[in-house]
């Protein structure tokens, strides 16, 4: 008796279930599995948050469909949520809260911005940012501590370059981590000289030496780091991310997230190397978590640096610096060691590699691992910029996914023909090429490298142009992408390159009702600008609303 009363009592006290919702009214798109587009009016959305069947405009609905909620669109443009397949979580966040370089065209502008940064900021001691981009200052030369030292000098400053991959620092914040002239980088890493003294720059692994000083943030600036972050997403339509580099502190400001039910984006994963990877995971991936959104899928390793940095390794040297070929981060038995220890307990392997020395060593190391390690690995090349022509066919032999950034392009073209002269640039940024290949492509936008906004690199994928429209004709035109294609890896392409397209990548029929509201319709013949000018409307993950324009709180 007692039992039957308990089931009875859990029967009446069970949180109810979200109910059907018909989303009507809209002048909506997705792709089927062959990445065209499909147009519909109206959708009907389960009582679980998947798509139950979409109906094309004049179809009538059965008889017997009963749904107990409705959303009018108004006539408006919807798309399936976008899948931003390669950024950076909590970076974004500490990126919105911190000193911004990004927007500083000389390094006058940039001192004004620290020096007004530090006035308005007298906590905490230590100021950090990030942003700094000596090529766009046409500087000729990386900046020195004794530039910031000429407007900050009594509090320590670090501030990392634009790309993640160099850190600046003056002479309060060398002084505090005991930088000297006899200070020496680790492989991988590279310390900036001015004559025999350090000048103030840290070429990726040796960043480490300055920043392992900086103050670590308390939980509760990491808690609101995140709220930024996913605010910024959703308002940008991503409603799923690839977290590339995620530390075990992250992954708790993300479980807070998701217990508290505050987690509003759907985060795959993916550890910053293998420590991180067992103290979070353990032995496996973990199970999906928090009505699927998150998951640890994987890890991410890096192979080099950044052409920004003249960190990108490079099988012939730099043209505008003859004596460099940038970093190898790992030797070849190191690199394969790690993809190994990762594959052999079924987790997913991405690894940055931005040269095509770098992209040649990976293809190498699956190569040889793809015979150990059969089946579906899923293997992922993040970035995937300067790829040695004659590599480009061996992507697919192994079932490599390009992971690729096309803002990246757009950012870089001109520093790559300066790094690399023409010639030698026929395999970079070659998304035509990877689909020619029959090469899996999932694309981002490396946040907060750059702007979280897919749209422009929509605009990028179909033009090779920059936001002045530069170069004319875009820049290596024949690399171009539909816009369908380009949104088939803005959507499945991330979906699939994360082993999540049972639930992810498009509005079909069992899939999870990801969307968003747009106001325009980019398929109608959209110039790139005016794709790149779209905004996002209304936000919505599994058909319950998350973000809109008005803030308006989450209904259903």
């Amino acid at each position: 008796m007692k039992r039957w009363l308990a089931a009875l009592a859990a029967l009446l006290f069970a949180p109810a279930a979200p109910a059907d919702v018909l989303v009507d009214n809209v002048n909506g798109y997705t792709l089927d599995r062959e990445g065209q587009l499909v147009r519909f009016a109206s959708m009907v959305i389960g009582d679980d948050g998947r798509v139950r069947q979409l109906y094309p405009r004049g179809a009538r609905r059965p008889a017997n469909e009963r749904t107990q909620f409705r959303i009018d669109g108004r006539g408006r443009t919807l798309i399936p949520g976008l899948i931003d397949a390669h950024g950076h979580v909590m970076g974004l966040g500490f990126n919105a809260m911190q000193l911004d370089l990004s927007d500083t065209r000389s390094l006058e502008e940039a001192q004004a911005k620290i020096a007004a940064y530090a006035a308005a900021n007298p906590s905490p001691r230590w100021i950090v940012g990030r942003g700094w981009n000596q090529e766009r200052w046409g500087l000729g030369r990386f900046p020195t501590a004794a530039d910031i030292d000429k407007v900050v000098s009594g509090r320590p400053v670090w501030l990392e370059r634009v790309d993640g991959h160099a850190g600046w620092a003056n002479s309060a914040a060398l002084k505090e981590a005991g930088i000297t002239a006899a200070s020496k980088a680790p492989q991988g890493g590279k310390i900036e000289m001015a004559g025999r003294q350090p000048s103030g720059v840290f070429i990726d692994a040796a960043m480490d030496l300055v920043g392992k000083t900086v103050p670590a943030p308390l939980p509760v600036i990491r808690d609101r780091a995140f709220r930024r972050s996913q605010e910024m997403l959703l308002s940008n339509g991503i409603t799923t991310v690839a977290d590339m580099g995620t530390t075990a502190e992250d992954w708790m400001v993300i479980r807070r997230a998701g217990d508290q039910g505050q987690l509003n984006v759907r985060i795959l994963s993916y550890a910053f190397g293998v420590e991180h990877l067992l103290a979070v995971a353990g032995t496996q991936p973990t199970p999906w978590l928090y009505d699927s959104r998150l998951k640890m899928v994987g890890v991410k390793l890096y192979s080099d640096g950044a052409l920004g940095s003249r960190g990108a390794w490079l099988k012939q040297p730099y043209k505008d610096s003859p004596r460099e070929k940038g970093l190898a981060f790992l030797s070849d038995t190191t690199l394969k060691n790690l993809m190994s220890r990762a594959a052999m307990d079924g987790f997913q392997v991405a690894v940055h590699a931005i040269g095509d020395a770098a992209n040649a060593q990976l293809i190498d190391a699956v190569a040889e691992l793809a015979l150990t390690y059969k089946g579906d690995r899923r293997w992922r090349i993040e970035h995937a910029q300067i790829v040695d022509p004659a590599d480009l066919p061996r992507f697919a032999q192994n079932g490599i996914i390009a992971s690729m950034q096309p803002v990246h392009q757009s950012s870089d073209w001109r520093m790559a023909e300066a790094r690399m002269g023409l010639e030698r640039l026929g395999g970079a940024y070659a998304w035509r090429s990877m689909l020619a290949n029959r090469v899996p492509l999932a694309f981002g936008s490396d946040f907060p490298v750059e702007h979280p906004n897919p749209f422009a690199g929509l605009a990028v994928a179909v033009s090779r142009q920059d936001a002045q429209g530069q170069p004319p004709g875009g820049w290596l035109p024949e690399q171009k992408l539909s816009l369908p294609q380009a949104l088939a890896a803005f959507t499945q392409g991330g979906a699939y390159a994360a082993f999540a397209e049972d639930r992810l990548g498009s509005l079909e029929r069992g899939r999870l009702a990801d969307f968003i509201i747009i106001d325009r319709d980019i398929f109608e013949g959209a110039t790139p600008q005016q794709i790149r000018e779209t905004r996002v409307l209304e936000t919505y993950l599994g058909g319950r609303k998350v973000w809109d324009t008005a803030r308006a709180a989450p209904t259903r």
